[in-house]
């Protein structure tokens, strides 16, 4: 082996434990932030936990708002691949706010996804770096909702109604509530986020043995039904 060759492959591994380390903080930030909030959470426990030193770290983030923002954009990242990739998949507008509503709360049995609705509501009213990288994710969601709404609607699946601006604020509210409030609870959490999001829409009810499918699509490998 050469050299530049073993400098490829040590610069790989010290690349391959900086990823596990900054994925291993980040978990422990979630379940901290979503136990104890931002302004409770201290770092030296969330290295503990994640089974580093508060040096390992600070070698990554910092300090606590540079750790919170990157556990937002992480949470982002993670909800994109394994809720808005389903969406975008749909050729159909309704199909695509489906999916985004059973996502979401099947997405909602974890617990990073309490993370982020714990800083929502600590940082509601406040002019904070964190609130506001939330809030600009939120405003982005509820653009393609209404974009999928307002395409809906032209195509004669929903009847006409609010605005589509309005209806996606209804839609994400609803879709959040189902989550907060049935974390975990499957299959009901998916099932009843897809009844209220229909009459939400205006469309007509969902057959149990479609509803039962649509359980198992939004299911992680390891969660589907026997």
């Amino acid at each position: 082996m050469t050299t530049a060759e073993i400098s490829g492959s040590v610069r790989r591994r010290q690349a391959d434990r900086r990823a596990r380390t900054r994925s291993a903080l980040l978990e422990a930030a979630a379940r901290g932030l979503s136990t104890y909030g931002y302004a409770n959470l201290v770092l030296e426990r969330v290295a503990n936990e994640a089974g580093y030193t508060r040096g390992a770290l600070y070698h990554l983030f910092a300090n606590k708002e540079d750790l919170a923002l990157a556990v937002v954009g992480w949470i982002e990242e993670t909800w994109n691949a394994e809720v808005g990739r389903r969406a975008d998949q749909e050729t159909h507008p309704v199909d695509a706010l489906i999916a985004i509503a059973r996502g979401h709360a099947a997405y909602c049995r974890r617990e990073m996804a309490r993370a982020m609705v714990t800083l929502r509501v600590e940082f509601t009213g406040q002019d904070h770096p964190v609130g506001r990288a939330i809030a600009t994710i939120v405003d982005r969601l509820a653009a393609s909702c209404a974009a999928l709404i307002a395409a809906a609607r032209s195509s004669g699946a929903i009847p006409p109604g609010p605005p589509p601006a309005a209806m996606a604020s209804a839609f994400l509210g609803v879709v959040e509530a189902v989550g907060i409030e049935l974390a975990g609870q499957a299959p009901f959490d998916t099932q009843l986020a897809e009844r209220a999001v229909r009459g939400l829409l205006g469309l007509p009810p969902v057959a149990p043995a479609v509803e039962a499918r649509g359980d198992a699509a939004v299911l992680p490998p390891d969660e589907e039904p026997t």
